[in-house]
């Protein structure tokens, strides 16, 4: 059997091939927008809507063996750190992403970042793979790890080595490993890209186990990866799900405490809401939404809410 037939392949929220669209709705992959909407949810209530948050100058911890740190940039992008190992995902440090205006500042800038050992890209959608972000990393020998078929988007954007991934392979260097790990998700960066992948990682090191979700919808591989490579810390996303097109492709708050629990995880860290507007629901809700069920489920004591910049020993 070929490589190409073992490939996983994307949601088809519509259950037909995606041709050339017929409308603006059709450019999203649930089929939900109409420019009026769109306009006025995403663009003009952002736009009228003042920046907040403040970037911070970070004092990273002194790190001893089997210890990490994790430092959220805001949406999906964190550092993750060892005491010999640097790891970023999904660095996003932009104010706008073409008419999408952020709306929380990046909890660090590039230039305050120590050097940086490996980069983790869960997929080519612009708000994880954002090619201005990378070029303004520290300049050092790093590493790209990213889903089959993303590779090329990695030139020129000052990796020593990029590497691609398919599910469950892994990459990794004397004591450290990460893994892609399915997602529910979709890869196309544009209409004609259909080819490239997705998912999340799990980053092992020095007896550690983290996993980054990247972007996803609830579906029963969280069940799965918990069996397989039960993490320690869950980075689980918890915005973008209202309308409820969206959980094709997205989950909330209420989806994201099942798939910790699937995980088994002891931490879960909340990511994938408060920064940019990409859906309908309010900007605080998800946060204040996901404290109230973990506190009715009694899980209160599982979770770490983290605050830009702001790094976090675990």
């Amino acid at each position: 059997m070929s490589a190409e037939a073992n490939r996983p392949q994307p949601v088809d929220v519509r259950q037909r091939r995606r041709g050339l669209p017929r409308s603006f709705r059709e450019l999203t992959p649930s089929n939900h927008f109409n420019p009026r909407t769109f306009f006025r949810e995403m663009v003009w209530k952002a736009f009228i809507t003042e920046r907040s948050g403040s970037t911070k100058v970070p004092a990273f911890p002194r790190l001893g063996h089997g210890e990490l740190a994790l430092t959220w940039i805001g949406h999906a992008s964190f550092l993750v750190q060892f005491p010999d190992l640097n790891l970023i995902v999904d660095p996003n440090f932009a104010n706008w992403l073409f008419l999408l205006k952020r709306l929380k500042r990046p909890g660090i800038r590039p230039q305050d970042l120590p050097p940086i050992d490996v980069v983790l890209l869960t997929h080519a959608h612009f708000d994880h793979f954002h090619k201005p972000s990378l070029r303004k990393l520290p300049p050092s020998p790093k590493i790209a790890v990213l889903p089959w078929g993303c590779g090329s988007l990695a030139r020129r954007l000052g990796f020593e080595r990029v590497v691609e991934l398919k599910w469950w392979e892994s990459f990794g260097a004397g004591e450290w490993r990460v893994t892609l790990v399915p997602a529910k998700h979709w890869g196309a960066r544009t209409l004609r890209d259909s080819h490239r992948g997705w998912g999340g990682f799990i980053i092992e090191h020095q007896g550690r186990r983290l996993y980054h979700a990247g972007d996803s919808a609830y579906f029963d591989g969280f069940a799965e990866i918990g069996e397989r490579m039960r993490p320690e810390i869950a980075l689980l996303p918890i915005g973008a799900y209202f309308p409820d097109s969206f959980r094709h492709v997205h989950m909330g708050p209420d989806e994201a405490v099942k798939a910790f629990r699937d995980l088994r995880a002891d931490w879960l860290v909340p990511m994938h809401f408060g920064t940019f507007k990409l859906s309908f629901e309010a900007m605080d809700e998800p946060e204040r939404w996901l404290r109230e069920l973990v506190e009715a489920e009694r899980l209160h004591r599982h979770l770490r809410v983290l605050e830009e910049g702001v790094p976090e020993r675990f």
